[in-house]
């Protein structure tokens, strides 16, 4: 067999995954079936990138971390902009499949749990909703005993000068990341002093942005779709995601913004 463009992507077994479930089939399903994929995609992708800025900022690189969470940054921007073109669906047309799903839920992402575990948003509580899946649960339970990329941006300024609180270090690494005001005080003079740092942080602060911004956008989209109604598959639906809306991925960057 030719090793082509098709082979390497491994596009036949690609395309052959959008399998409408409506009967009659419903057009806008397989838009939603593409977008959901994509985005799983995506979450993987976010995640071998965030397991190279851990390295960076274990490793003193601040060019390589600048240059990765550049990366991540537009992935995110990425992210935002293709809830627009979800939200070319109507709630009528989401409802005429939406029973299709049965106990099928983006709720149920677990990548997109890795990601909030990796990024320091811990919720030991959320193992609960994935008894259904063994294998993906034991993946949580693997991030969430994992130190996460806040903890390793620990490491990176502690090679800076930066004093880290004992209490933080001994932090049992299942524990949610939190702000910590000796930490800001650190950071606050490497933004002063040490402006390549800065570029840096103000990278970090925009992918935390972003982040926030996707919550946002995603909670509306779900509102307008559904209301409030229970998610598919009995998810807590929009009361859940409301629970972690404009919670920062780095606390300590947003508490100082005030003392520049």
């Amino acid at each position: 067999m030719a090793f082509d463009y098709s082979t390497y992507l491994s596009l036949d077994a690609l395309l052959d995954l959008q399998k409408p479930r409506s009967e009659p089939p419903e057009h806008d399903e397989t838009l939603f079936i593409v977008i959901h994929q994509v985005y799983e995609l995506w979450f993987k992708e976010l995640l071998h990138e965030f397991a190279k800025i851990k390295q960076e900022f274990s490793n003193d690189d601040l060019f390589g971390a600048i240059a990765t969470f550049k990366r991540v940054r537009t992935i995110m921007k990425t992210l935002v902009g293709q809830l627009d073109i979800l939200e070319t669906m109507t709630s009528m047309s989401f409802n005429s499949f939406r029973e299709r799903l049965e106990d099928a839920s983006g709720f149920q992402s677990i990548q997109f749990r890795e990601l909030e575990f990796v990024l320091g948003y811990k919720r030991p509580d959320t193992l609960k909703y994935h008894d259904h899946n063994p294998a993906g649960q034991e993946t949580l339970r693997r991030r969430l005993e994992e130190r996460s990329v806040v903890d390793h941006f620990y490491d990176f300024i502690e090679q800076r000068g930066v004093s880290i609180p004992a209490g933080l270090r001994a932090r049992n690494p299942s524990e949610p990341a939190v702000a910590n005001e000796q930490i800001q005080e650190g950071v606050l003079g490497l933004y002063i002093k040490k402006p390549e740092l800065a570029i840096l942080f103000e990278l970090m602060t925009d992918y935390d942005e972003g982040m926030q911004e996707w919550r946002y956008r995603h909670i509306k989209l779900v509102e307008r779709t559904i209301g409030h109604k229970r998610g598919t598959g009995g998810s807590p639906g929009v009361p859940f995601l409301k629970a972690s809306l404009f919670k920062p991925i780095f606390p300590d960057l947003w508490a100082i913004r005030h003392r520049f």
